[in-house]
């Protein structure tokens, strides 16, 4: 009896933390941290003839160079949207478009964008220890 139960709130474990990880790994994606990273549009949601559509599905996304992101919008109608929407975002990039690419410059850090860097992992941090009070809840019982 008491190793089912042994498995069982292993078993829990395990899941709570893959869940926790997998969360964790998805806020550090999007961290931009001064090269191009396609991810960082994960979370930007453009109007498409009213449905909440993510970018990666209305364009191509490319890494040109190290430090641009080049968006090619498939239908050409949307770029002035996805452009507006990238704007009022908060990645803290302001887009360039010519009618058909959009593209993202990302500037080389400076030593207070490394240092917002670190808060902001380190708040993300502090976030994911308060959530893993699933151990010491479980073991309670």
């Amino acid at each position: 009896m008491e190793k089912e139960f042994i498995d069982e709130l292993f078993f829990e474990f395990e899941e709570e933390l893959e869940k926790a990880h997998s969360h964790q790994k998805n806020e550090y994606i999007v961290i931009r941290a001064g090269r191009a990273n396609p991810h960082i549009l994960d979370k930007i949601l453009i109007d498409y003839y009213g449905t909440p559509t993510p970018i990666k599905q209305l364009a191509n996304i490319s890494v040109q160079e190290a430090r641009i992101l080049c968006i090619s919008v498939w239908d050409v109608s949307q770029v002035k949207n996805i452009s507006k929407a990238i704007a009022s975002s908060d990645i803290g990039i302001t887009p360039s478009d010519d009618g058909k690419i959009i593209r993202l410059v990302f500037t080389q850090l400076t030593e207070e964008r490394r240092k917002e860097i670190v808060k902001q992992i380190k708040k993300n941090c502090r976030g994911y220890k308060s959530n893993n009070e699933f151990c010491s809840s479980r073991c309670d019982r």
